[in-house]
């Protein structure tokens, strides 16, 4: 078992190893894992390269929100996917996966060159370099610009898997299968009306898969979901939609679904149906989609090992995973010393907490015990927030995260 896998807790299969590869080297996972989990397991954080000066970047987030690990899932010369969110891609056994954007390896990139020379890249430089000779824009710029566009490449063969619409109605339609969209769920439906429940994960539960310490209900946090989710299932009236994406709120309560059928099985049969676009015609909405984490700004705040303390809190408890060894903890509120008492007690070294305020009463904070950076201006609070990051990417003894929150 990798360093970086918990020896119990998540909600992975421990019982079940699955095997995959990214970028050709292979590696080992568990049944429930993402491939963004099932790398950070492996101490891996480099997933990518930026688009123009092509700088490593690394996995972020845990959810739909990530911005730089893009992927590409490899079947077959037909059935490639490029620019899929490692986050959201279901580990499955014998999955190949790459990485984007760079030549000829993700370690070496050549066109890091474009970072080196950034200071002849000004903003709007192209306008002005582009145009002379004018010779030279069809046969040397045009395609260097179009060779070096776009992430991911498009696959060479027809999409061999078929696809399906279909039109449906329902008096209630939630989006989204934290909490609340399940209590919406189950009131509505309770209620006697027809209700759909769709959610983009593989399980149902939103922020719950990754909370242990919650109670609703005056029960813990995963007894009420399995209830609530087994009520569902047994509801005449409730349909229930996973790996399904609301992609649009159109008029007059029409709203656009993405269903994925395939794109999580391991033996997935060539001509299969792999996605259904659902059209509802809904009487109510009620979108319960939960909110996203804000990211602190700060350079170099998106390099591997710069995380965000909610997805390293739902790494180590729905995936088991300890996104490193060491860390330190960027943070403007209170919910950062919980995190970092949960990694702690996880086995990972918080070496400091640096906080951008200029008082912080928090209830966990007095439980804390590790080191924190405090500063009365906004100035120095953020040259707390920059020297803490750049130690924790300057350690090179083994993989350590910084976290901000």
């Amino acid at each position: 078992m990798s360093a970086f896998r918990t020896e119990c807790g998540g909600r992975v299969d421990r019982s079940r190893k699955l095997h995959f590869s990214f970028d050709g080297d292979e590696f080992e996972g568990l049944a429930g894992d993402t491939l963004a989990s099932a790398l950070l397991a492996n101490g891996i954080h480099l997933a990518g390269r930026s688009f123009k000066y092509h700088r490593p970047r690394g996995i972020v987030t845990a959810g739909a929100e990530e911005p730089n690990a893009l992927v590409a899932v490899w079947r077959d010369a037909a059935r490639y996917t490029p620019n899929l969110r490692a986050t959201q891609v279901e580990l499955y056994e014998g999955l190949s996966a790459e990485s984007q954007n760079r030549w000829p390896s993700l370690g070496f990139d050549l066109g890091r060159l474009n970072d080196w020379l950034s200071p002849l890249f000004p903003a709007g430089f192209y306008y002005k370099t582009f145009m002379w000779p004018r010779a030279a824009w069809a046969a040397i710029y045009e395609p260097m610009i179009r060779a070096a566009a776009g992430l991911g490449r498009a696959p060479a063969l027809p999409d061999p898997d078929r696809y399906e619409n279909r039109f449906a109605h329902c008096d209630v339609l939630v989006v989204g299968s934290g909490p609340a969209g399940l209590a919406a769920a189950l009131a509505a439906a309770d209620s006697g009306a027809r209700v759909v429940l769709c959610d983009e994960q593989g399980e149902l539960g939103g922020s719950l898969l990754g909370e242990v310490q919650a109670r609703i209900d005056g029960v813990e946090a995963a007894d009420w979901l399995a209830r609530s989710v087994a009520v569902l299932i047994r509801h005449p009236r409730v349909r229930l939609l996973s790996r399904t994406t609301a992609f649009g709120y159109f008029p007059h309560n029409a709203i656009g679904l993405n269903e994925r059928l395939s794109d999580h099985l391991a033996d997935a049969p060539v001509g299969q149906l792999r996605e259904r676009l659902w059209q509802f015609r809904a009487r109510e909405v009620v979108l319960a989609t939960g909110a996203i984490e804000r990211p602190l700004v700060f350079p170099g705040n998106d390099r591997p090992g710069i995380m965000l303390a909610g997805a390293a809190r739902t790494y180590l408890r729905r995936y088991g995973v300890r996104a490193g060894s060491r860390a330190v903890v960027v943070t403007s509120n209170d919910s950062a010393y919980q995190a970092a008492l949960e990694l702690r007690e996880a086995g990972i070294e918080i070496a400091a907490i640096a906080d951008l305020r200029e008082r912080a009463d928090g209830a966990c904070r007095g439980r804390r015990r590790v080191p924190e950076s405090r500063s009365s201006s906004p100035q120095s609070c953020t040259a707390h927030a920059e020297a803490s990051v750049s130690v924790a990417l300057n350690w090179a003894a083994e993989p350590s995260i910084a976290i901000s929150c």
